[in-house]
């Protein structure tokens, strides 16, 4: 009797899920969700959130070889905004069940992936640029759909990062247009910088369709809008006006206007290559992973300081809480007393 209880129950619930995703509705943390549905998302926003934690290895290695106090500012603020993105993420996923520690644990000991362009070098001033135009542009690309998930807070974490990411987009913009414009040598710097950057950024999207196993599933529930090579796509479409706006060359014989099709073709993509780097092989996966455990490691004291913080807060908390119940004149007291201890 309780298993077949259980079993109309989930059907119920089942059925109120698939009228809120045909109904393009969100899914919220308290709603019931088939396991499938939370383990994708749980996979794909954690994921996500390493990728901007990572990610900052590479700019944040240039902030004191900033070529000028201004850019340096720049840098710093938007070093400091994936920062950001990585927590808001971190606390969407969190609210699918799985605690930040797990999903932190799952990145350090190489169980978890995250995107496999910040496993290449920044050789020099110009690829700030390159990741600013090509990585966060199609960050943009890739994320704007995504302010339309189908999970709520994923959803809604996305509508702020996508606003900070068109400012990421316009430094990388500026940076390569001015090196462009400037000398020969400052010219052919922007262009080994796009040379290196606009395969791995095309690469960001994922597989091709046809080898993207949780594309299409993704696609059903909403959680995704567009499929890898459709994303792929309208970012080529995109870049190539403005890689003739900027006066660089994008690194692709096959790159031509498709009348028929009214896109741009584009040549094939390394997928070997590819598929190396998101399994490690990549050429700075040990040393991003590297400096990712020592940073864990070296914040331990700050993490333990925050929780002994927020131990006193709620001790005092629950003292003052405790007088009050005896006598106003003990509340005042303890509350005072309360708000010198968080001070303190």
């Amino acid at each position: 009797m309780t298993e077949q209880t259980t079993s109309t129950e989930n059907s119920v619930d089942q059925q109120h899920f698939d009228t809120l995703i045909a109904d393009d509705s969100r899914i919220e943390p308290r709603d019931w969700m088939p396991e499938a549905y939370r383990k994708t998302l749980t996979r794909q926003v954690s994921q996500h959130a390493h990728s901007e934690i990572i990610g900052m290895q590479p700019e944040a290695n240039w902030i004191t070889r900033a070529p000028s106090l201004k850019r340096k500012a720049i840098l710093m603020a938007k070093v400091q905004d994936e920062a950001g993105h990585g927590l808001y993420l971190y606390s969407a996923a969190e609210t699918l069940g799985t605690p930040r520690e797990v999903l932190n644990q799952q990145l350090l000991s190489g169980k978890a992936k995250y995107s496999s362009i910040f496993n290449y070098p920044a050789r020099t001033w110009a690829d700030m640029g390159a990741i600013g135009w090509l990585v966060d542009g199609a960050a943009i690309c890739n994320q704007v759909p995504l302010c339309r998930a189908s999970y709520g807070p994923y959803g809604r974490a996305m509508v702020r990062i996508c606003k900070e990411e068109s400012f990421h987009q316009r430094q990388g913009w500026e940076i390569l247009y001015e090196l462009s414009h400037g000398s020969e040598e400052q010219k052919q710097m922007a262009q080994d910088a796009v040379n290196r950057t606009y395969g791995p950024a095309l690469q960001m999207f994922g597989p091709p369709d046809a080898d993207s196993p949780n594309s299409q599933q993704s696609m059903e529930w909403n959680i995704k809008r567009f499929s890898n090579d459709e994303l792929r796509q309208r970012f080529v479409d995109m870049i190539v006006p403005q890689a003739e706006a900027l006066g660089l060359t994008l690194p692709d014989a096959d790159l031509k206007w498709n009348e028929e099709r009214g896109h741009y073709d584009y040549g094939q993509l390394d997928w070997d290559e590819f598929m190396s780097v998101i399994k490690g092989s990549g050429p700075c996966n040990v040393q991003r992973m590297q400096r990712r455990r020592k940073a864990h490691h070296d914040g331990a004291w700050v993490r333990e300081a925050a929780e002994a913080y927020a131990k006193r807060q709620m001790q005092a908390a629950a003292q003052a809480a405790e007088s009050a119940t005896d006598s106003p004149e003990v509340s005042i007291v303890a509350g005072r007393a309360s708000a010198e201890l968080i001070g303190a």
